[in-house]
């Protein structure tokens, strides 16, 4: 070996067992989402229909939703949703607290950038989310609670919605979309209508030449997010013909679209007679007096 080459591997920087076994077993983005949805123990999340367009006969039918698609804000609308899954059961004042690295693997920040960059672009991300009055937050040194506001950018105080109102009508997300992987293959535009079509009935129409109308983004921007969630089968089409009289054919066609199974709701699991008996005996224990045994 010539000199130079023994110079440059003795200059190479190696690292011992401990750190790379610490490399391998570090959390993903992934792997933290998943934590998340467990501790809220949810099997969907319930999202208003009017984060992603107002009810009728609102001046606009434009929903939160159009900021993250007009501003190209995917982080931070992926960011949004991981919070109302987080805090949406309510269990702690719909608020959840953790160090700002957590949230910015969270977010997927800091695999090409510092640990501190990834600190505080997660911090202007919630900052945003701030702006857009979806939530509040605050920081205590390195740690960031984030409490959720009412969805459709009122600043109004969160509530469960409960489905009894027009306003109070949601649309629901299974966890699988999170804990499989299927939010890391959506690029905007495919996030956005698929938000758009888990708001509808299955097999509605979304005509692309209404979309400026109904929720703020260009016709184009429908299609392209249409198509990729075709490509990706996680949502299926058919055609609809309907009796036109004035028509040339007589006749129109269009496209109706529904979620594949992949992103559908999941349906509760049925707890077994022995889970549905200690459930109902931690209650009782709960709710009975302290010092209230047998005598």
């Amino acid at each position: 070996m010539r000199p130079t080459e023994t110079a440059t591997f003795r200059g190479m920087k190696t690292t011992t067992p401990a750190e790379r076994d610490m490399q391998k077993n570090k959390a993903t983005g992934r792997d933290t989402r998943t934590a998340v949805l467990k501790r809220s123990v949810r099997t969907n999340v319930p999202l208003r229909k009017t984060f992603v367009q107002a009810v009728k006969g609102a001046v606009s039918r434009h929903g939160p939703l159009k900021e993250f698609v007009t501003g190209r804000d995917l982080r931070g609308l992926k960011a949004y949703l991981m919070i109302v899954a987080a805090c949406s059961s309510g269990t702690n004042g719909w608020s959840t607290t953790h160090d700002s690295a957590v949230w910015a693997r969270m977010m997927d920040i800091g695999q090409t950038v510092t640990e501190q960059s990834a600190r505080t672009g997660a911090w202007r991300t919630l900052r945003r989310l701030e702006e857009r009055r979806l939530i509040t937050c605050h920081r205590t040194g390195t740690m960031i609670t984030v409490t959720l506001l009412r969805e459709d950018g009122s600043g109004q105080p969160y509530d469960r919605p409960r489905g009894d109102t027009e306003d109070n009508l949601f649309l629901q997300i299974p966890a699988t979309f999170w804990t499989k992987g299927y939010d890391e293959q959506l690029d905007l535009p495919a996030l956005a209508l698929l938000l758009v079509v888990a708001r509808e009935k299955n097999w509605s129409a979304f005509p692309a030449e209404k979309a400026p109308e109904w929720y703020g983004w260009s016709a184009d921007t429908h299609e392209r997010g249409l198509k990729k969630l075709l490509d990706l089968d996680l949502v299926e089409r058919r055609e609809h013909c309907t009796k036109a009289p004035l028509a040339p054919m007589g006749v129109t066609m269009t496209y109706q679209y529904q979620r594949t199974a992949a992103v559908r709701p999941r349906k509760p699991r049925k707890q077994t007679t022995a889970q549905a008996t200690a459930t109902a005996t931690a209650k009782g224990t709960a709710n009975s007096p302290r010092g209230g045994g047998a005598k």
